[in-house]
């Protein structure tokens, strides 16, 4: 049985252990359900203005939270529901692997500093990045330098895929979410990082069709011991 992959994306103010999460994003089969924080601050209609910013035909289910504990709680409940002993992959793209990754590692450390249950409790979870920097040539020739490889999310999805993702991007770099954060551009925010998680998915998808299941490195994110 081939489970359904699931992707996923977060957004941070920044790297440190102090540092929170703005966003967490999960690209489902039939649409993209986004959770925001505020920071405590007063919102406009963000889903609304989202939704209209993406692709006909690609739903976006926007929530608001006005702390960073909110929107993990949110975030809990929701793989509650739809994923913990579900028949769904959760992919990301370095969510644990280059460098120790970044999404899994930063929510971790997020949701026990804050005393909270991890919630990805009977959910397995593989990195598709390996897979597709591993098993697909993603150099590309450059006028001024030769050959570059591509290994960022964007580049390489714009290498191997190309085209519409189902939402336009609007920041040149993900650290630009940084910014988007602290000036109150929420939709923005939420805009980035559905995009993020459709080049996940269509990543994950593409390598699904070329790459053995064996190149997918499955692992289990149930702890070993549940508060």
């Amino acid at each position: 049985m081939v489970l359904e992959q699931v992707a996923f994306d977060i957004e941070t103010t920044g790297f440190s252990v102090d540092d929170e999460v703005t966003t967490v994003g999960f690209a489902l089969p039939l649409g993209v359900r986004v959770f925001v924080q505020s920071g405590g601050r007063s919102v406009s209609d963000v889903a609304s203005t989202v939704q209209d910013a993406v692709a006909t035909g690609t739903l976006v289910n926007v929530s608001m939270h006005t702390s960073e504990q909110g929107l993990l709680a949110a975030v809990s409940g929701f793989v509650e529901e739809r994923l913990c002993g579900a028949d769904v992959l959760l992919v990301a793209y370095n969510g644990e692997r280059w460098k120790g990754g970044f999404d899994l590692p930063f929510l971790r450390t997020r949701y026990a500093c804050l005393g909270m249950a991890w919630p990805f409790v009977d959910v397995p979870f593989a990195d598709v990045m390996p897979v597709v920097t591993d098993r697909f040539n993603t150099t590309v020739t450059d006028g001024a330098s030769g050959t570059a490889e591509r290994g960022d999310l964007a580049g390489v999805y714009a290498v191997l895929v190309g085209g519409e993702h189902g939402a336009v991007d609007p920041f040149g770099e993900s650290k630009d979410a940084v910014a988007a954060f602290r000036d109150g551009r929420f939709a923005e925010l939420a805009l980035h990082n559905v995009a993020d998680v459709l080049r996940t998915r269509a990543l994950g998808r593409l390598a699904e069709r070329y790459c053995g299941k064996s190149e997918f490195r499955v692992k289990s994110l149930t702890p070993t011991r549940e508060v």
